[in-house]
């Protein structure tokens, strides 16, 4: 498979190569596209951060899962996603960055230094700050590609999200200043093979889910797949619904993307946040999704109330779920399906 050249010499819809022989720096985004407006006060991630937390990477976790696949992981602190490294004979893959410069930077120098000497590739799971808002670091030591969705959602709501974002609090602001939002060196339609020599890592945008662009990096070989936030663990599923900015997540394509997941059982899956698990955690968030489709569609003629149909349903997954955090979303991922149910 050929390399692909730059998103911006090539129409959208038109899948694209780039020859060059060496990584290109990443580019500011150019002035002048309109951001959504910031929506004050919405749960972003797993909720707003407490004054005293700091959305910080902790290298010192990193741990292999598989041979030359490394997992940094989260430690549960909100904001803070799971990144990976995944290696081959002359080529390392880096996963997501962490929220900001200074954790970006970190993320990259342990990505050198595992590296030894072979090229590096950064992927982003979907643009969400936390997993995304540090590229710009790796511009001209890595090559940054991703799906032609997240890179139009980078372009279109990448500046909206950096103003919320900075409204979740001092550490988080913090954090996110100095960003400039990148533009991916290489962009892929649907699905993208990367040979790290001796090892291929398969890049698949799922379509609309948790996102626009989400993504889904599998190594086949070791039977590894990182899901982004398409799956959490031990969490009630994010759902980004914030009308009328941002309403491009979808309950019911959601769930028929993990369908589709749990079907391949993978050995290993990493989560966008949380614990890395087996395909026990593909079954917790379709099992989950389901039934929270269910019962929205059963409430959805009744004569219940909006807020009454949210309460009971609430109480309901609660009930099924009581260690899950995140219970801010369930609300979120009503007032998404029953969207979906009458539009």
């Amino acid at each position: 498979m050929g390399h692909a050249r730059s998103v911006l010499d090539a129409p959208v819809g038109q899948a694209v190569d780039w020859a060059g022989p060496h990584p290109p720096a990443a580019r500011a985004r150019e002035p002048g596209a309109s951001p959504p407006p910031r929506t004050p006060g919405v749960p972003v991630s797993d909720a707003a951060l407490p004054a005293s937390s700091e959305p910080l990477v902790h290298i010192a976790g990193a741990r292999e899962i598989a041979r030359d696949v490394l997992v940094i992981p989260d430690r549960r602190v909100r904001l803070v996603p799971n990144i990976g490294l995944i290696g081959g004979r002359h080529s390392v893959l880096v996963i997501d960055t962490g929220l900001g410069p200074d954790n970006a930077r970190q993320v990259l120098d342990f990505a050198l230094d595992y590296a030894g000497g072979r090229e590096l590739y950064l992927t982003t799971t979907h643009f969400h700050p936390e997993h995304a808002y540090g590229a710009q670091v790796f511009a001209g030591a890595a090559t940054y590609l991703v799906n032609r969705a997240q890179a139009e959602d980078l372009a279109v709501k990448g500046a909206g999200y950096l103003e919320m974002f900075r409204g979740l609090g001092e550490p988080v602001a913090r954090h996110l200043a100095g960003v400039e939002l990148p533009r991916p060196d290489v962009v892929y339609d649907q699905a993208h093979r990367l040979d790290l020599g001796g090892r291929e890592v398969r890049l698949r945008a799922t379509g609309r889910a948790h996102s626009r662009g989400d993504q889904v990096v599998t190594v086949p070989d070791a039977g590894v797949m990182f899901t982004g936030d398409l799956v959490e663990a031990r969490q009630f599923a994010i759902f980004p619904w914030f009308p009328p900015h941002d309403i491009d997540v979808s309950g019911t394509r959601w769930l028929a993307v993990v369908r589709r997941l749990a079907a391949e059982a993978p050995r290993v899956v990493v989560p966008g946040h949380g614990e890395v698990g087996g395909p026990r955690l593909l079954a917790d968030v379709r099992d989950y999704l389901q039934l929270l489709w269910d019962e929205t569609w059963i409430r959805s003629a009744g004569a219940a109330g909006e807020q009454a149909r949210v309460e009971e349903i609430e109480a309901l997954m609660v009930r099924r779920h009581p260690e899950w955090s995140g219970r801010e979303w369930i609300a979120k991922g009503v007032a998404c399906l029953c969207a979906e149910h009458t539009g």
